[in-house]
Parts: structure tokens; sequence; C-alpha cells
């Protein structure tokens, strides 16, 4: 018979690894996640200058960029190797090299060419990085531009600036309208950590039980309803952290919400099943807390790698196709950017969530490795 909730409470009171792993320690490292990306977007990248030219075209080229908000030039460096030195040193993330003859080139209009070369390993940066170089180029072109048919004569300033730029484009983002990098981080991150807890979580709670019967006796009055009562009672454990970030979120920080709160908390609620039946999975392929725990990290660690946020889930092979396919919070958070950003109606997220059905799988194998563990237990009587 599956325990009573005061010797649950017991059981998870004085299991501090459980106790911590399921109250303070998702709490802190939500916090430190939201403090790392709270500023919402990049600011004052550092990037260094190669000017080989020391005219004014180029230092007007050189206080542009440093006019971005993206960027901040901290460094005039004198030759190109002296920037590769700090680039490589992690000093900037970047530099632009202007030529010897930038000046001159202008002038006869032979069209003279900027290096930028940027860290690419911070995929992140490297982008912002160069497309913040790339728009305070092109503007600084314009301006040449205008400048050059204004001297020409017999030209407005309007038609001067229709000349140096022919086609003017307006682009406007449909979702996350200020690109703020918490929402599209944070957002993601923190669900892929929740994950985590839920199937770590899951295999501490069945050590706690197991330390607190024996393992033999345990096992032996061990079945699948036995293990849906015990773990029944920390499913609304799990369901009020998923809910205490949705309202942190899209609450306390009043991020656009476009769906249904209903809905989210029942993907949610689906999800914890899928990561409490793997949990449960690990812990009787190995029957050993350590080797299950590590199995836990391996499968959960790519969650955020792979959810589709960050890369976009078309250009993934096979294997990280068939790994996103395998993690629950792979599915749920498709629920969450559907709701979130587009409105979608319940049967779009109902859809969404099918393949949870595939967790079956591994709850069925459960059940056979539990009457499996029983025989090897009566056997070694």
């Amino acid at each position: 018979m599956a325990m009573s909730f005061r010797e649950q409470w017991q059981i998870f009171y004085q299991d501090k690894w459980l106790l911590s792993c399921l109250t303070w320690v998702p709490i802190l490292l939500a916090l430190s996640i939201w403090a790392i990306f709270f500023h919402g977007s990049a600011r004052n990248l550092p990037i260094g200058v190669v000017d080989l030219s020391h005219s004014q075209l180029s230092r007007t080229i050189t206080r542009q960029l440093d006019a971005s908000a993206t960027l901040a030039v901290i460094g005039n460096y004198s030759d190109v190797s002296q920037a590769k030195n700090a680039l490589v040193t992690d000093e900037i993330y970047g530099y632009v090299v202007i030529p010897s003859q930038f000046e001159r080139d202008i002038y006869r209009a032979d069209a003279p060419q900027i290096s930028v070369f940027y860290n690419s390993q911070y995929i992140l940066v490297g982008k912002l990085v160069n497309s913040a170089i790339v728009s305070a180029v092109s503007t600084a072109n314009a301006q040449i531009d205008v400048l050059k048919s204004l001297a020409d004569g017999d030209t407005t300033t309007q038609s001067a600036m229709g000349k140096a730029v022919t086609i003017r484009t307006q682009i406007t983002p449909l979702f996350n309208k200020n690109t703020n990098y918490t929402q599209f981080l944070v957002s993601a991150i923190i669900p892929a950590l929740w994950q985590i807890f839920i199937v770590a979580g899951t295999v501490l709670i069945i050590t706690a039980n197991v330390s607190n019967k024996g393992a033999q006796r345990w096992v032996k009055e061990t079945s699948i309803v036995h293990m849906i009562k015990t773990l029944g009672y920390y499913v609304p454990v799990f369901l009020l952290q998923g809910a205490l970030f949705l309202v942190w979120f899209y609450q306390g920080f009043e991020w656009p919400m476009h769906g249904s709160f209903v809905v989210l908390l029942f993907a949610q609620l689906v999800t914890c099943v899928a990561c409490m039946i793997m949990g449960v999975f690990f812990y009787f392929l190995t029957f050993d807390a350590a080797r299950a725990i590590s199995l836990a990290g391996a499968f959960t660690a790519p969650s955020f790698a792979f959810m589709g946020i960050t890369f976009p889930v078309t250009d993934m092979n096979n294997v990280s196709l068939i790994w996103r396919n395998l993690l629950p919070i792979s599915h749920y958070i498709e629920v969450q950017v559907s709701q979130v950003s587009y409105g979608a109606s319940w049967i779009v997220a109902l859809t969404q969530l099918l393949p949870m059905f595939g967790y079956l799988l591994p709850l069925l194998l459960t059940v056979v490795l539990i009457k499996r563990q029983r025989q090897i237990n009566e056997l070694a009587k």
C-alpha cells in the first residue's frame, strides 16, 4: 500500500537533497538566470578599429560605430596583429580594418573595402556585432553619398538621399517587438531547467523511499499503481513550480500573452507526467541512484539547445531531431510559443501534445523492469 501523505512528508523533509531539489534550488537557479539576462538587450559590446587611413572620413566611420547603441569602440589599434590579439584574448568581440587609401578611393569612386572580423564562436554576440557594424557602415556610406551628391550641385537634400538610398525598408517584428533577450531566452531556459528538476527529482523521490523502507522490502511492495500513488504526492509541487514561472513571466514582467493559461497549465501537467515517467524508467533501468541521476542529466542536458528556440529545427540533423523528440519539454515549448505569441486554439495545443503518447512505451518498459527486479530479489533469497 502506498505511503500516506504524512509519511511522504517526513521522507521529503528529512532528505535534504530531495528537499533542496524541490524547493530553494530551482528558485535560486531561476533567479540567477534572470539576473544574467535582465538587461533585456545587449549594449556597448566592445570592438576595436584598425584605422590605416587616419583621415577625416575614417574617423567619421569610427564615430559612427561608437555611436551605435550595440557597440563601443574601446581600442584604436595601429596594426591588425594587435587587434587580432585583443580578439583572441576576449578583450573585444570584433574589429574593423579601414584601408590606408580609404579617403582617396572614396573621392575617386573606387569603392574601398572595409574589412570586419568578429568572434563567431559566441553566436548571439557575433550576430549582434556583425549586424551593428553593417548598419553603422551603411549609414556612414549613405551620408557620404548624400554629401557627394550635394557637392555636385543642382540637387536637393531629399533627391540626394533618394540617390544614396534607392530602396528603403521598414522591418516590423511581429513578436517580441522590443527584441527583448530576457523574454526570448529566459522563457525557454527556465522550462528547460524545470524539466531537469522533475526528472532528477523523481529519481531522488524513489531513492528516498527506498532508503526509508530498504531496497528488498520496497521492491516487493512496489507496483506501477504503488508508484503512481507515491509520486502523485509530488505532482502538485512540480506543477506549482511551472505555474510560478508562468505567473512570473506574464504577470510579473507583463510580457505579452495572447493565449490561455489553462491550456498552458494542462500542457505542463502532461509534461510533468512524461518527465516523471522518464525518471522512474531511469531508476529501474539501473536500480542505482547515482547512475539514474547520470542518465537523467545526460538525457535532459541538451534540452535548451534542442528546443528550436535559438537554433531552427529545420536545420537540425537527424540525430538532433530524434533526441529533440525524446525530450518532453520540446513538445511543451511548442505549446508555450503557440499560446504566448500566436494565441492558438486549444485544438492546436492538443495536436502539439500528441507525441507525448510515446512516453507510454517507457512506462510499459518500467512495468517489465519492476517485475524483473522482483524476480532478482526472490532468486537472491
